[in-house]
């Protein structure tokens, strides 16, 4: 059987079920099913296939994933950050469009202590759309940075995404997870650039006020309550992975200890918050793991059929450079983007790219980084990017165009991060090589 027959009945079963409503897992569970009957030898392909996905599951490496889980649940429910939110907006001072670089400055933060966009964004949404819409602030400058910051939450660890991303392109999930943070600041450098030189060249999009002044000692006392300590959580994570201290399992193990003892301190933490945790945390691992059991039963069908092996000789036969098949493949990723989340676009690409990534000698670390950057636009791309959806429930007031409008040059600046790290891959490759 022809290799794009292959793909297609297996990929198109995978689509048709996900179009009928079936969650994402198990629409490709079923095709994976249909793919092993028909294409690996029937019922002994099925126990085979079960052998190897039992395997790929019993990886020590994810166990960071409801670590991850774990630690932003814990974040977001004990609502530690709302007065992190009130101090760094003392040290931010008096620059044009003040409050939408906080939520800059505070979604890089909160993205370093939470691995949900979603998450990010409702947090950021719920406690700075009201004071931007009391100031005056215009949508584009009110909505649009709330909604690039709270994707910053795929880039900067921990990521659950890029956590699930290294396992289906086996990369090191430490590497790829200190990969995303240049990438990461870079991106909300941009955001912050945009923001301030929009609203000096038009104040009227965010009309400047009078602050009260603070105290120095009130600015110094709250950063040390309510700032260091997210610092120290942010350090059980990165800093221990990237000095080599901990493995990224045992970093995202500290991170989930530290912020439920954290939340103790200040009085947030109770049995019930807990429960709610452990019960979230124990929901969305299992959603999880169903997806990275269908991928990964998806990649090897393809390749026991022959499908990886006909694509790879039907594309080299055109001798594109390595260069114009890996833009390529990002554009056709920037276009799934735009129809399914993040996770279901990865699932489907990732299979079918990685055999080609591997023969074209392109380095997988290098590919991981910009494709979750890739995975991350999705968030902002209509007409079903999860942010804008998240966002639209924070403001059900303001019609999804206007949504789509305010998040459109944040969605530019993504852009600009891609094209950085394709043109220059030291971007994301710096850190994870001096790493130890």
């Amino acid at each position: 059987m022809e290799w794009w027959l292959v793909l297609l009945i297996i990929l198109g079963g995978a689509i048709g079920l996900l179009l009928i409503g079936l969650p994402v897992g198990i629409a490709f569970l079923f095709a994976d099913l249909i793919g092993t009957l028909i294409f690996m030898g029937g019922l002994e392909g099925v126990k085979l296939l079960i052998l190897n996905l039992e395997e790929s599951l019993t990886s020590f490496g994810l166990l960071t994933v409801p670590m991850f889980i774990l630690m932003g649940d814990v974040m977001f429910r004990s609502k530690m950050a709302f007065r992190a939110i009130d101090t760094l907006d003392y040290w931010i001072g008096r620059v044009p469009g003040r409050l939408g670089l906080l939520s800059v400055v505070s979604g890089t933060i909160f993205a370093a202590t939470s691995g949900s966009t979603v998450a990010n964004t409702s947090l950021l949404g719920s406690i700075l759309i009201p004071e931007m819409k009391r100031r005056g602030y215009s949508d584009s400058i009110s909505i649009g940075p709330i909604i690039g910051c709270g994707a910053l939450a795929m880039l900067i660890p921990p990521s659950i995404v890029a956590v699930i991303l290294a396992t289906l392109v086996d990369v090191s999930v430490g590497k790829l997870l200190i990969a995303g943070i240049v990438p990461g600041l870079l991106l909300a450098s941009f955001y912050a650039i945009y923001i301030v030189s929009r609203c000096w060249i038009n104040p009227k999009l965010a009309p400047p006020y009078d602050l009260p002044p603070v105290p120095m000692a009130k600015k110094i006392k709250d950063t040390v309550y309510y700032v260091l300590p997210l610092g120290i959580i942010i350090f059980l994570v990165i800093g221990i992975i990237f000095l080599g201290v901990a493995t990224p399992s045992e970093a995202a193990s500290m991170g989930a200890i530290g912020s439920i003892i954290l939340a103790a301190v200040y009085k947030q933490m109770n049995w019930k918050l807990l429960k709610e945790c452990l019960t979230g945390t124990l929901k969305l691992t299992t959603a999880m793991f169903v997806i990275i059991v269908g991928s990964t039963a998806f990649s090897q069908i393809l390749a026991f059929s022959g499908a990886s092996g006909g694509m790879i000789e039907t594309i080299l036969k055109y001798n594109f450079s390595p260069i114009v098949l890996l833009i390529i493949m990002q554009l056709i990723l920037i276009f799934l983007g735009m129809f399914m989340d993040n996770v279901s676009m990865l699932m489907i690409a990732i299979p079918i790219y990685l055999p080609l990534v591997k023969v074209l000698n392109i380095d997988p670390l290098w590919f991981a980084a910009m494709t979750l950057i890739n995975a991350d636009m999705g968030n902002l791309t209509p007409p079903f990017g999860l942010q804008l959806f998240v966002m639209k429930g924070v403001v059900p007031q303001t019609s999804m165009g206007v949504i789509i409008k305010a998040a459109f040059p944040f969605l530019l600046c993504e852009t600009a991060t891609l094209l950085s790290i394709m043109i220059f891959p030291k971007v994301a490759l710096f850190l994870p090589a001096v790493m130890r």
